[in-house]
């Protein structure tokens, strides 16, 4: 049954750093709800997403409970929407207090799938590679002509672009193994994997556990809905692609099997794919300037990742790497041991001079920030080099978050192309 929120009393748990809870808090309030937000971050940690709901705080309509969790919030409302990122929310006992006052659970992605009819949604989960299948699935829908709605664990909350969707809408949702748990046992008429490798284990707290959520999608599924595996999607030939690697070849041929199951045209769905520049922050193809080209992978918060970027490109001797960030006290050998195969390695960051004194026979440079890496790497980069942020760390040295260290990166690649442009046209 679909409740109406308005006048019901709501506790949001969980606004999250990257403002995970702003949009159904909007929503809640928007629809005529009485919203407490609670976190256990503070005010100055949640500032961002604070200022995304603070005037629904300045009149009233929300109220906030930061820096730690009341009891009281959680047995004294009408209902509880949990942020998935919650731990282990069957052992949490703020939530096992509402259960035992009878108090409605529920989070920002069961509201939204109470709300749209399944048989137009495709989830799409795994342990890597989601985030883009997802994308790369909304992008064939948009090529094509055919309306499509990106949400769950991208794109934003869809609960306030609701009254945006019509009957014959596709609605694409990437959804991580703490929403399916959430979610169980509904599940999409359409449900894609891309993978399955250990992760999570300190949500879940066993290899078992993550792996049943996941499955959920499949098993929660109907006689006569459609189920794909990476598995489904194999092909020998490549695809014409903007983002770089085998891992989004195989991403988009998931995408494309995905879209023919549901009768789309495949040459026409892989036509598409050509001018499909990444998702913000994962191995994105944010500018190509005088034959060069610049990649934005600050996602990349570990050495394995940079790995794998690196790995995506065919030449590394004609990839210039920027790497190095918050010191999360691991072992950064795996990214060491790249530079000397590499045009250039610029290092950043509380990492990034260790990074540079254990490279041998002078093949780092110690650049203190992305400006100056990137002007550094500018000037050494030939016709058909690459720029790659790929970190390997965290981005809290000098950073909010990985995305506001893109953006740096984004805007210090503008800032040399603009001046480039500034000395041709003074010669």
């Amino acid at each position: 049954m679909i409740v109406d929120p308005h006048g019901q009393r709501v506790t949001v748990m969980g606004l999250g750093r990257f403002g995970g809870g702003t949009g159904v808090t909007r929503w809640l309030a928007d629809n005529g709800a009485r919203v407490t937000v609670t976190d256990l971050q503070s005010r100055s940690t949640l500032a961002g997403p604070l200022r995304e709901i603070a005037p629904y705080v300045d009149d009233g309509r929300v109220c906030l409970h930061l820096g730690g969790h009341l009891e009281r919030d959680f047995v004294e409302c009408d209902r509880v929407v949990v942020t998935p990122a919650v731990p282990q929310p069957w052992d949490n006992p703020f939530l096992r207090a509402a259960r035992m006052a009878s108090v409605p659970l529920t989070t920002e992605i069961g509201l939204v799938t109470e709300r749209v009819d399944r048989g137009r949604v495709i989830g799409v989960t795994g342990t890597a590679g989601k985030s883009t299948t997802a994308a790369m699935i909304h992008h064939i829908f948009e090529g094509l002509g055919h309306r499509a709605h990106l949400g769950g664990n991208i794109g934003g909350s869809l609960l306030t672009r609701l009254g945006e969707i019509e009957p014959d809408d596709w609605i694409v949702l990437e959804l991580s193994s703490a929403m399916l748990w959430w979610l169980a046992p509904w599940s999409a008429r359409v449900a894609v994997m891309t993978n399955l490798r250990p992760n999570h284990l300190d949500w879940h707290g066993s290899m078992r556990h993550y792996r049943q959520c996941k499955e959920a999608i499949f098993r929660n599924q109907r006689p006569g809905d459609i189920a794909l595996r990476e598995a489904d999607a194999r092909g020998d030939e490549p695809i014409r692609l903007a983002v770089p690697g085998e891992h989004n070849q195989a991403n988009a041929r998931l995408a494309i099997a995905t879209t023919v199951r549901i009768g789309l045209d495949g040459a026409a769905a892989a036509d598409t794919l050509g001018d499909f520049r990444g998702l913000p922050d994962r191995l994105q193809l944010v500018a190509e300037q005088d034959g060069r080209r610049f990649y934005n992978d600050s996602k990349a918060t570990t050495p394995e990742a940079t790995r794998v970027a690196v790995a995506a490109f065919e030449n590394p001797t004609a990839v210039h790497l920027l790497a190095g960030g918050y010191d999360k006290q691991i072992d950064l050998a795996a990214i060491v041991e790249l530079a000397p195969k590499l045009a250039g390695f610029y290092t950043m960051g509380a990492t990034g001079r260790s990074l540079a004194e254990a490279v041998r026979g002078g093949h780092a440079e110690y650049c203190e920030t992305v400006d100056n890496a990137v002007t550094r790497a500018r000037a050494r980069m030939k016709t058909g080099d690459v720029l790659l942020l790929s970190p390997g760390c965290a981005s809290w040295d000098q950073f909010e978050n990985y995305r506001q260290r893109g953006a740096a990166f984004r805007e210090s690649v503008e800032k040399g192309a603009k001046r480039g442009v500034a000395r041709s046209t003074e010669r």
